[in-house]
């Protein structure tokens, strides 16, 4: 029986969630701050977060003092997610009634506008007048120096003066760093107990004594030493618990009894039957809060991977999927929640609404994967729990700790969960050992041997490393160094115009220049590029000429533009989630990895096509500008990559401002034409919820032609001589038209290779139909290849010799295939009643050989086709076997036939005997 939870919230005296969230913002708009969205909970622009912690997050810039907006006191609802790092409640999630992965944080702020006065004058009214708290309940802390912020909670409210308390550092000193803004801040405390609390309870740690709202007043800024000098302009930052607001004002004894979380928890109870109480209550409870941290972050932009926030990701939806199993759900279930809780958030947050069924795919699919290996890990997991039971251990060892994590994808908390819920500790200092192990044979493997001088070299010489002005006529530089490594030379110029792989572009090869000689360029750094060998000649100071080859960097150019340009089309086509995983770029091809958990279908790889050619033949100005970071993270819809670690200026390269713009540091054409036409190759999956194009562009394409030219001409030599010299008519001509094709013809190139698209097509129906029919001849052929043979059966056995009374059949016969004389030999023992045989037949100069017994003799005489079949095939160079009744075997020696068949009589009497 389902024990749903009564939501109890529909009294006059009792608000709903939306209710609260909207008086706090109707309040402060009322006080003329300006209202403004949540920030994703994704923080593209600040590559030191994973995800947004704080309201104060997207305004950073502020305080900062790095940017401004239009206006100076303003309010939200943030999404927030707090799951690794400072600040982490991921253990208390679920176990006790506050702590939460996601949350939505109220704020109101100040840009040097009010201050201390106002910010606590107004979260009083707002609390004692709005929602008519009991006053009795409220507590104020302070910092212990900050006798103003003391002075207005006595004169700007009637709070009872023995409620306002003050504290250390610890408590209630905001910093956003070591160094940087900070101040001091003062918090209000909610009194849950029956008889109410007293001071010491307050700050203790008390679940009964709940923080709710901190007021932050940001008036320093500490250097480098750690002094603090005021600020200029002081600011406020204020972040109230959402889900905490609406637990006092709902008066519940937990967040998960208010109608934020009774929803999914009450769906929990439908999709698996089990109560809201007791040894279920806390895997409910993770359950209902890590679906919210799932679904936002997806929504966001986030999918699970084994990196950055990907992993975190992935870490909370296995963690939610084995408290799944003390829920005895098998089978992916946690997607089924995400329609309730867009039906109850979808109206404050509309972006998932938008994503809503993409949500359920990526949440389902990462279900599915680690469902199959979730059960074997809890397999290992158990095994070594019973070692440790006979040892009497206490610790669990980090050995398994980390094969868990290496084999079965269980992240180190998840095996800590599980070892503390009985009792256990987990040897983290082992595991954490042998991932640094591993993360550092990674390391080594991905090192080119070549370059192991790199740091060596690395900031001793000045290089001008320019790789984006140089021609094809290459630059006149000088030698810096020269330096032997593994049978070439590491080549340190004062002028490097040679690209060094970056971004997934490779690097330029080409060559040096020098006294009327030229030596290969195979490689190259920003430091210092490889030569192919150890010249001699080649000293300091010498002056070179040095030359990339620059058929092969325009070809790269072609596939890095066109890459931009595809990311965008695939934005477009399938959905605002995509975003490039990694990418390979060299002359011949193009490589792009994103997240994706359809097989893309052929309208839509025909879509981005379109997209990618349309642009190219728009012949769009292709340009890069260096910029501060802080004016192109200003630029809409710019794209970069988390784990980039971006300097104060960065290069973006612009496809048209309102189309592509992105973070880039590689090589590009001028005009979007250079590119020629756009062919997707290939699409596949490498791994759950990552897809992988491959395409081509320009040369490339005229390659890959020249492929299909090929390829005609092989399906067409397969068939009959009239059908394949009309083909290769209708090639020759094509052929002549395509002679010297510019690649950036994309429209006759396009033609052609429809051409060759419905060409190999119908070469593969007429192979296909050519092969049947054949088929169907040579079974015909064998048919009557077989019956012939049948007919001749009786005069074999008209023939037959015999040994102590039994009829031994032998012959050759005239048929296809050994299928077919395995066949025959069936119906010499249905004609035989009782003997053996022994026939063959000799295909492509081969042998093939098949024995008989009748049933009786195998019976009573205990003879084996098999063995009989066996020891003939040794005279003839082979081997064979098979049942006592009807064996096959083969053999190379056509000379020794006669003789294997002549000694059928011997055999017989050896087995006989």
């Amino acid at each position: 029986m389902h024990n749903f939870v009564d939501l109890q919230i529909f009294s006059t005296n009792l608000k709903r969630s939306k209710e609260i969230r909207q008086d706090f913002l109707d309040f402060f708009a009322s006080k003329k701050h300006k209202i403004v969205p949540s920030a994703p909970v994704v923080p593209y622009d600040d590559p030191t977060l994973l995800f947004i912690n704080a309201g104060m997050n997207q305004f950073k810039d502020v305080f900062l003092g790095t940017g401004k907006r239009d206006y100076n006191r303003c309010a939200d609802t943030q999404k927030c997610i707090r799951v690794s790092g400072k600040h982490n409640d991921l253990d208390e999630v679920g176990h006790d009634g506050y702590h939460h992965t996601f949350f939505e944080m109220l704020g109101n702020w100040s840009f040097g506008d009010y201050y201390k006065k106002e910010a606590i004058a107004w979260a009083w009214e707002l609390l004692t007048e709005v929602w008519k708290l009991d006053k009795k309940r409220l507590w104020a802390t302070v910092y212990k120096d900050d006798e103003e912020a003391l002075n207005f909670w006595k004169t700007e409210t009637d709070i009872d003066q023995s409620h306002i308390l003050k504290f250390e550092e610890k408590d209630n000193f905001w910093e956003m760093g070591d160094t940087g803004p900070c101040g001091p801040c003062s918090e209000i405390h909610y009194d849950f107990t029956e008889t109410g609390c007293k001071a010491e309870d307050v700050n203790a740690g008390k679940p009964e004594v709940m923080e709710f709202w901190n007021l932050v007043f940001i008036q320093y800024n500490r250097d480098s030493e750690g002094k603090l000098h005021e600020l200029p302009q002081k600011h406020i930052d204020t972040g109230m618990g959402f889900e905490r607001m609406v637990r006092i004002l709902q008066k519940k004894t937990s967040n998960y009894l208010t109608d934020v979380f009774l929803p999914l928890i009450n769906e929990l109870i439908t999709i698996t039957g089990k109560e809201y109480s007791g040894k279920y209550e806390a895997s409910m409870n993770v359950v209902a809060d890590h679906v919210r941290t799932l679904t936002f972050a997806i929504g966001d932009g986030v999918i699970p991977s084994n990196e950055g926030r990907g992993y975190v990701l992935r870490r909370v939806l296995r963690r939610a999927a084995r408290y799944g199993r003390n829920l005895d759900m098998r089978t992916p279930f946690i997607f089924k929640l995400v329609d309730t809780l867009v039906d109850t958030m979808g109206h404050v947050f509309p972006e998932i609404v938008e994503k809503r069924e993409f949500i359920k795919e990526v949440i389902k699919g990462e279900e599915e994967s680690f469902n199959e290996t979730l059960d074997k890990g809890l397999v290992m997991f158990n095994d070594e729990i019973e070692s440790m039971i006979r040892t009497g251990e206490k610790v669990f060892s980090g050995e398994v700790a980390f094969k868990l994590h290496d084999t079965y994808g269980f992240p180190i908390d998840l095996t800590q969960l599980m070892a503390r819920e009985i009792g256990l500790t987990v040897d983290d200092v082992k595991f954490t050992e042998l991932m640094g192990e591993q993360k550092e044979k990674a390391r080594s493997a991905r090192e080119v041997t070549v370059h192991k001088l790199t740091n060596d070299i690395k900031g001793k010489f000045n290089v001008l490393y320019d790789p984006y002005s140089v021609s094809e006529n290459g630059i006149e530089t000088q030698v810096l160094d020269i330096i032997p490594e593994n049978g070439s030379s590491l080549l340190v110029l004062d002028r490097n115009p040679f690209y060094s792989e970056s971004g997934g572009q490779v690097s330029d090869t080409g060559k040096v220049s020098y006294a009327g000689k030229s030596i290969e360029v195979v490689d190259s750094t920003k430091d210092y590029i490889v030569l192919s060998g150890k010249p001699a000649e080649l000293r300091k100071d010498l002056k070179v000429s040095a030359y990339i080859d620059y058929p092969r960097r325009e070809s790269i150019q072609r596939n890095h533009s066109a890459t931009h340009i595809m990311h965008e089309a695939l934005r477009r086509v399938l959905g605002s989630h995509i975003k490039q995983m990694g990418s390979y770029l060299d002359d011949k091809v193009l490589r792009f990895d994103f997240p994706h958990f359809h097989k893309l279908d052929p309208q839509e790889i025909t879509d981005i096509e379109e997209i990618v050619n349309e642009k190219v033949q728009a012949n769009i100005n292709v340009y890069a500008e260096e910029m501060p970071i802080e004016k192109a993270n200003k630029i809409p819809n710019v794209k970069k990559f988390f784990g980039d670690k971006y300097g104060d200026n960065v290069r973006v390269v612009f496809i048209d401002e309102s189309f592509s713009v992105e973070f880039c540091g590689g090589t590009h054409v001028k005009g979007t034409s250079d590119i020629g036409l756009f062919k997707i190759m290939k699409e596949e999956s490498i791994s759950s919820g990552t897809r992988r194009i491959f395409a081509k562009t320009g040369k490339g394409i005229i390659d890959y032609i020249n492929e299909r030219v090929q390829e005609i001409e092989k399906l067409s030599s397969d068939l009959p001589g009239n059908i394949a010299s009309n083909f290769k008519t209708g090639m020759d001509n094509f052929t002549k038209d395509f002679a010297g094709a510019d690649f950036r013809d994309t429209k006759f190139l396009s033609s052609i290779i429809k051409y060759h698209d419905s060409t190999i097509l119908s070469l593969h129906e007429l192979k296909e139909k050519y092969l049947e029919e054949k088929r169907q001849a040579e079974k015909k052929l064998g048919k009557q290849k077989v019956q012939e043979a049948s007919a001749k059966l009786d005069e074999l056995i008209s023939k037959a010799a015999e040994v102590k009374g039994i009829k031994l059949v032998t012959g050759e016969l005239s048929v296809t295939n050994a299928d077919e004389l395995k066949e025959i030999g069936d119906k010499l023992r249905e004609k035989l009643k009782s003997g053996v045989g022994l026939l063959y037949t000799i295909i492509d100069n081969k042998i093939s050989l098949v024995a008989t017994v009748s049933d009786d003799l195998v019976k009573e005489k205990k003879l084996s086709a098999g063995k009989i079949a066996g020891d003939a095939a040794k005279i003839l160079g082979g081997g064979g076997g098979g049942k006592p009744h009807l064996a096959t075997a083969g053999g190379k020696d056509v000379s020794k036939i006669s003789e294997a068949i002549s000694t059928l009589p011997a055999i017989i009497e050896k087995y006989l005997n």
